[in-house]
């Protein structure tokens, strides 16, 4: 036996275990993430959250490689890394957001 309750747009009989009334499709409730989804979530902000920490640190180590006491080839060398190391930090970020943006994104919940 099913309990039943009446919809709040339409005044409809609704079973509670609904996430639409069937009668007029006014949302009732949403839907809850899984466990699996819950942990590529939280792992999905983690890594963006962990990329920007990673990123700003270099940039700040790039800043103290340029100061006024290195050479002009110092500097250009470190210009030159700095565009090398930026270019694969923001390609590991690209490639993580696809791959857990994916896997999160089929851990959604369903109705």
């Amino acid at each position: 036996m099913t309990a039943i309750t009446a919809c709040p747009s339409c005044d409809g009989n609704v079973s509670l275990k609904a996430f639409d009334c069937p009668s007029c499709g006014h949302p009732l409730r949403k839907p809850k993430r899984g466990f699996f989804g819950k942990i590529f979530k939280w792992l999905l902000i983690l890594f963006n959250v962990l990329m920007v920490i990673w990123l700003f640190s270099y940039l700040g180590q790039i800043g103290e490689m340029m100061d006024g006491t290195a050479s002009e080839a110092e500097k250009a060398g470190a210009a030159i890394g700095g565009s090398i190391g930026t270019g694969f930090i923001l390609t590991v970020w690209v490639i993580g957001d696809i791959i857990l943006g994916l896997v999160t994104l089929l851990t959604r919940p369903s109705k």
